[in-house]
């Protein structure tokens, strides 16, 4: 076959599973599990990959944080492979607020068209990556190196509108604790140490490092999870939880995190008081789209009459655990429209991702996904 009745064909195999890919979108839609909690969406998922031929493996390593996590393999042996990235974890009272029931059938659809009408040197790999809403699945998967070995990972999020490019933000979330002295606040004899000074005094700290210290791009948000118990009593404990972003690791990793911690350091000395810090979650890296995939998906998603927004290769939008991946592989994550200037994460998002109109366009990023990697594995042939 040449590339485009490789193309013609790939579209046919999805159009032919199109009412079975609703049908687990709808149950995933209906039956929403939250993160590393996955278990019936991986039992539905794993079931159909190995009813089109992939060998499929729940749990992946033995990280406990990839216990929901799974793969679906058809030439693992081969010259070249190409990753399809599903997601499936939903979010705590919203549901499928962020669309990953349409995410996880967009992959799964492109990799099985993929399978049967790539050349013969190109495995297949679906990777079902769990958590991305709170430890990032993929984080994990890439410390691994699961990823290791790949041409290219491909995923497309529901959104609402049509884009290409762009970027995601790094972020390392910090907690800081700092510990002082208790005494009744009018003691005659002992003043105390009040750890609650310590952590206002880092919070109005950081916002004067957001204008004078850290690069462009930097955000950080904070609340006091710990702030005492009684208004007569000095505060001996006070924790203050931070998101903290930048606009690549390196901005994060050597700057702003070290210049927050090092204040904090300050501030703990200048009190008599101690400090503890620690990330409660993990790093998640800031994305790096593959150009050449980008211009695929420009190209492709066109074609299908959806034709995308560039974005500057420096806007960035939240964080994802997709951006790991983008240091280990090529990798592309476009944005398909399932609703006109929807914004993920709420109540409206979560009923478009579970309607008609979300659906098929499902089933059309499953063909736009099958075509990109197609054309991308001929180019990589050439």
């Amino acid at each position: 076959m040449n590339l485009k009745e490789r193309e013609a064909q790939a579209c046919a195999i999805i159009d032919g599973i199109q009412d079975e890919m609703k049908s687990i979108s709808l149950f995933l839609h209906n039956n929403p599990e939250l993160g590393q909690q996955e278990v019936r969406a991986v039992h539905t998922i794993s079931r159909y990959m190995e009813q089109h031929g992939f060998d499929t493996t729940v749990g992946l390593t033995t990280c406990p944080e990839l216990r929901t996590a799974m793969r679906s393999d058809i030439g693992i042996d081969c010259l070249h492979k190409m990753a399809f990235l599903g997601e499936y974890d939903a979010l705590p009272e919203l549901g499928h607020g962020c669309g990953h029931n349409l995410i996880a059938i967009m992959s799964m659809g492109a990799a099985i068209a993929f399978s049967q009408t790539a050349p013969d040197t190109w495995g297949t790999t679906f990777f079902g990556c769990p958590a991305e809403e709170t430890i990032g699945g993929k984080v994990f998967m890439a410390n691994e190196g699961l990823f290791t070995g790949y041409d290219g990972a491909l995923i497309i999020h529901p959104g609402g509108e049509n884009e290409v490019g762009g970027t995601s933000l790094a972020t390392h979330p910090l907690e800081v604790t700092f510990h002082g002295r208790s005494c009744h606040i009018a003691s005659l004899t002992d003043s105390g140490i009040n750890a609650l000074d310590c952590a206002v005094d880092l919070y109005q700290s950081i916002k004067m490092m957001k204008q004078h210290v850290f690069p462009k791009g930097a955000i950080v948000g904070g609340i006091f999870t710990q702030a005492g118990t009684a208004p007569n009593v000095v505060t001996d404990k006070a924790t203050l939880r931070m998101t903290v972003r930048g606009a690549t690791v390196s901005d994060l990793e050597d700057v702003i995190l070290p210049a927050i911690k090092s204040e904090a350091n300050r501030i703990a000395t200048s009190y008599g008081a101690t400090v503890d810090m620690h990330h409660y979650e993990p790093l998640f890296k800031d994305m790096r789209q593959d150009e050449r995939l980008l211009s695929l998906f420009d190209e492709v998603m066109t074609e299908f009459g959806e034709s995308p927004r560039k974005l500057p290769s420096h806007e960035a939008d939240g964080s994802t655990d997709v951006g790991n991946v983008s240091y280990e592989v090529p990798t592309a994550q476009p944005t398909l429209n399932i609703g006109n200037q929807l914004e993920a994460h709420t109540p409206e998002f979560a009923c478009a991702a579970g309607s008609p109109y979300g659906l098929d366009q499902a089933i059309k990023g499953a063909k736009i996904m099958a075509v990109v990697a197609l054309r991308y594995a001929e180019s990589l042939e050439v």
